[in-house]
């Protein structure tokens, strides 16, 4: 049954020890000992801790011994693997001890077993040679000594060879001696004298006994010749002499000089030496005696680790007949020098240590040992080495509670990304004289942990898409790099959900997640959104997972995809536009003005006006970046131009206005615009070209065209001129005021107010507050009044400015707006309303009769102005009539 002995456990924490023994010549899977057991280890996390063994030497002079035992990691126990042989694996030493080294990782720990290997006698004593011969000269006295060849025992303890024995005879005795190793020799010691004459062989049994149960013996058979008598033997100074020499002493060294005289005379007289024959083969490889002089030499390589004493047996005889051989002991002892260099042993190393490992991990263990005694064995160890920068490296030796054994720990913080793996050197020193060095070197890497975050190469992303993009197609690429290793730097891409314009962001664009590529998802328009952003997120595969974001800026690049787009003027039902012209127009006359627009941006957008078509005659000019059309040149020339005129375009020119905008390539309209030719002032044509009704021009005109309501440039001209106009002719009145007062004439302005004069302002009042400055009133007298004489009184003259200022007559006119009058420029007619000499009735009756008083008062009215066209006389009758639906009308009483 197995004896299991725990010397102790838990040593400093991390290291432990257990001593088991287990007999030699036991079968492969012999539990030795439970080791999970002993030492309190989980055997489930056995395999997961990388659970392994590593045999070592027993003592530094010895090399590591094979791997004959092992654990078995699903059990714990200890078992044999392979056979043990004791005498294979120690020889004579005892005890004989197997070394184990145990490792677990995380956390590194370390456990030493010792398995003590017992001796069973498995081995008999066994002699050298199955015949023994000894010669013994007839003249030896009682108690000479003769050694014999010994048995030897490879057992140990009480299996070894603990006797000898030989047949019962009444001349010899057996005496057995021990060496200083533990090997015992029997010597022959001879009890009665010899007589050749009467026996000259004497046969014996010689037996060898071991202490073992069962006993084991070998045996011999002892072959003893009585020689004849050689009366001196030769002797030697001493039976025992004692040497000390140096280790590593070269060959050819002398050990000792012996010397063994000889009585006789003559051959009898001369000794020769030689090695006896009990010496062991290790002793003749070594040593040798010079068989004339006695001089002992060394013939090979001493070492004092390998033995620090050596036991030289030498025998001595003469060359006479029947000598008696003489022997001596040589006890040799080495001196240790300096010769052996430390050696350094890893137990364990842990091929990466995690960069976030604390102060005192554990990264490797090993052993120092020096096979030199003394000062030259008592070794010291030290760390260097580092990483690829000069810094000091975070590490350091730690001795550990066994004998010379150390740790090496970290001493800091580790940071993968600053140093990817350390090299460290082990140097062991001895304390000889001169002191040997070794040094062994480790490669520690870091292992990497998730510690940093992805990182993008720019904060925010500027990526410029032409519109009408095919859906589909690769517009960028966005780069998070990761200094970590590994899956912890391996990157994946994705895009923060948000909604642009109300659709979700993953409907304009997807990215890769391998190489953040950046597609887009749909056909962009600049038209409908010019930029848009969003979040690119890039995470690691580490764990925890680390993310970093960047902002993607899409902008989109106008394409000139869009052609211009005419506004106005616009005619109906894809009819040409009219413009009226006035014959009597001056160089730079504002025709019309075409606006346009584009859906574009930028230069696409930028527009530029031309015509195309129908300006043969060069009578127009058209701004290329505004727009307006104008005259080059007076539109009737003469009689010659007014033939001329008549017979190409007697009333209109057709001109095709082309409009091309800056892009590339440029895209471009036109539209067509009539220009037509109108007498007098210039007058507003709709969009269907028909003249506006309630307008007439002076000369018999056919009349004016309608107010062109989308063309209002051509209103506020009117309100300009009007308003210049009437500023005229305020300031003639002024002046005319100024004349008066200097003559004691009076000048005085009358507004009629509700109720004073006309029944128009009254209804002022009560309609619409409309203003009408001054510059709206143009007042021009009319041919017919110009050739009547003024009168002071009646009718007639009441109703027209006089054109003799000597002449002081009264005169009160109305301007009356109708209210279809989309602005102030739109005046109807002028009219008179009463004077200061007439009488309440007299107002009172007007009012009451505007139709009559209209007919009676026409040819005395002054020409009445619209849109720059003096209205006909017919026009200003049809005003007249419709008097009472007037909106508004102020009146003007003027003294001259």
């Amino acid at each position: 049954m197995l004896r299991i002995l725990l010397l102790f456990a838990l040593l400093a924490g991390a290291h432990a020890q257990l001593r088991y023994t287990v007999p030699e010549e036991q079968e492969r899977g012999t539990v030795v000992g439970n080791v999970a057991e002993d030492l309190g280890l989980d055997v489930t996390k056995l395999s997961a801790r990388r659970f392994q063994t590593v045999p070592v030497p027993s003592s530094p002079r010895t090399s590591p011994p094979p791997a004959l035992l092992e654990v078995d990691l699903e059990s714990g126990a200890l078992v044999v693997r392979e056979r043990v042989d004791r005498e294979e694996l120690c020889g004579r030493s005892t005890p004989c001890l197997l070394h184990l080294e145990m490792f677990l990782e995380e956390p590194l720990e370390l456990f030493r077993v010792e398995t003590e290997v017992l001796d069973v006698n498995d081995n008999a004593p066994r002699f050298p040679r199955a015949d023994i011969a000894v010669e013994i000269s007839e003249s030896a006295t009682p108690g000479t000594r003769f050694p014999v060849d010994g048995a030897v025992d490879p057992d140990v303890g009480t299996n070894s060879l603990s006797a000898y024995a030989i047949t019962n005879n009444e001349h010899f005795r057996l005496d057995v001696q021990t060496q200083g190793d533990g090997s015992r020799y029997a010597e022959l010691v001879l009890e009665k004298p010899l007589d050749r004459e009467k026996q000259a062989v004497h046969r014996y049994v010689l037996t060898a006994v071991d202490g073992g149960q069962p006993q084991r013996t070998g045996t011999a058979l002892l072959v003893v010749t009585v020689l004849d008598s050689n009366d001196n033997p030769p002797i030697f100074d001493q039976s025992v002499y004692s040497v000390m020499l140096r280790e590593n002493s070269p060959m050819g060294t002398l050990v000792i000089q012996l010397n063994a005289s000889d009585a006789d005379e003559g051959s009898n007289g001369e000794v020769v030496y030689t090695l006896s024959s009990h010496n062991p083969p290790r002793i003749r490889e070594l040593f040798a005696v010079d068989a004339h002089t006695g001089r002992v030499e060394i013939v090979g390589e001493v070492d004092y680790e390998e033995s620090s004493t050596h036991q030289i047996h030498v025998q001595a005889r003469d060359m006479g007949p029947n000598a008696v051989p003489a022997h001596c002991k040589v006890l040799l002892k080495l001196l240790d020098v300096n010769d052996n260099a430390p050696e350094i042993g890893f137990s364990t190393v842990t091929e990466s240590v995690s960069e976030r490992a604390t102060p005192g991990t554990i990264v490797a263990m090993l052993s120092v040992s020096d096979r030199d005694s003394g000062e030259n064995g008592r070794v010291t160890c030290e760390l260097l080495g580092g990483g690829a920068s000069e810094e000091a490296p975070p590490f350091k030796l730690k001795p550990s509670s066994l004998k010379n054994y150390y740790t090496v720990v970290t001493d800091g913080e580790l940071d993968r990304e600053h140093i990817e793996s350390y090299t460290l050197t082990v140097v062991a020193r001895d304390n000889g004289t001169p002191p040997l060095t070794t040094s062994k070197s480790i490669r520690v890497r870091v292992a990497d942990e998730n510690d940093n975050a992805p990182r993008f190469t720019q904060p925010v992303y500027e990526v410029h898409v032409t519109e009408n993009n095919v859906p589909g197609a690769y517009i960028y690429a966005v780069t998070a790099t990761d200094v970590d290793a590994g899956e912890n730097a391996r990157v994946s891409y994705s895009i923060e959900e948000r909604e642009i314009q109300g659709m979700s962001v993953l409907t304009y664009v997807s990215i890769n997640a391998e190489n953040g590529y950046v597609y887009a998802l749909r056909s962009f328009d600049h038209e409908q959104i010019r930029e848009f952003s969003f979040t690119a997120q890039a995470t690691d595969c580490g764990t925890p997972e680390l993310t970093a974001n960047t902002t993607v800026r899409v902008i989109v690049i106008d394409q000139n995809d869009n052609a211009p787009t005419v506004i106005a003027p616009m005619g109906k039902n894809g009819t040409a536009a009219r413009a009226p012209l006035p014959r009597s127009a001056e160089p730079g006359y504002l025709v019309t003005r075409v606006i346009s627009t584009d859906a574009d941006d930028g230069e696409n957008a930028r527009l530029s006006y031309s015509i195309a078509y129908g300006n043969d005659l060069g009578l127009f000019r058209m701004d290329w970046r505004s727009g307006e059309l104008r005259t080059a040149r007076r539109v009737s020339g003469g009689k010659r131009d007014s033939v001329l005129q008549s017979q190409l375009h007697p009333r209109a020119y057709e001109l095709l206005i082309e409009v091309r905008d800056h892009g590339q390539p440029p895209l471009s309209c036109s539209t067509r615009i009539d220009v037509v030719l109108v007498d007098g002032a210039a007058v507003t044509l709709d969009e269907e070209g028909r003249e506006k009704e309630g307008r007439g021009a002076r000369g018999g005109a056919r009349g004016s065209a309608r107010s062109d309501e989308g063309a209002p440039e051509i209103t506020l001209v009117l309100l300009v001129a009007l308003g210049s106009v009437s500023s005229v002719f305020l300031l003639a009145m002024i002046a005319l005021a100024i004349r008066c007062r200097r003559k004691d004439k009076k000048f005085s302005v009358l507004t009629c107010v509700t109720g004073d004069c006309c029944s128009c302002c009254s209804r002022r009042s009560r309609g619409r507050q409309k203003k009408l400055s001054k510059s709206d009133i143009v007042l021009v007298q009319s041919k017919a009044a110009a050739q009547v004489p003024v009168e002071e009184s009646g009718t007639g003259g009441s109703g027209a400015f006089g054109t003799h200022l000597h002449q002081h007559h009264h005169h009160c006119y109305q301007v009356c707006l109708t209210r279809e009058s989309p602005n102030t420029s739109d005046l109807m007619f002028l009219q008179p309303c009463c004077s200061p000499s007439r009488s309440t009735a007299d107002t009172e009756h007007s009012n009451t009769v505007h139709g009559a008083a209209a007919v009676l008062l026409t040819d005395q009215q002054p020409d009445i102005i619209s849109n720059g066209s003096v209205l006909s006389g017919e026009v200003r009758k049809q005003m007249l009539s419709s008097f009472t639906q007037a909106s508004f009308c102020f009146s003007l009483f003027l003294e001259f």
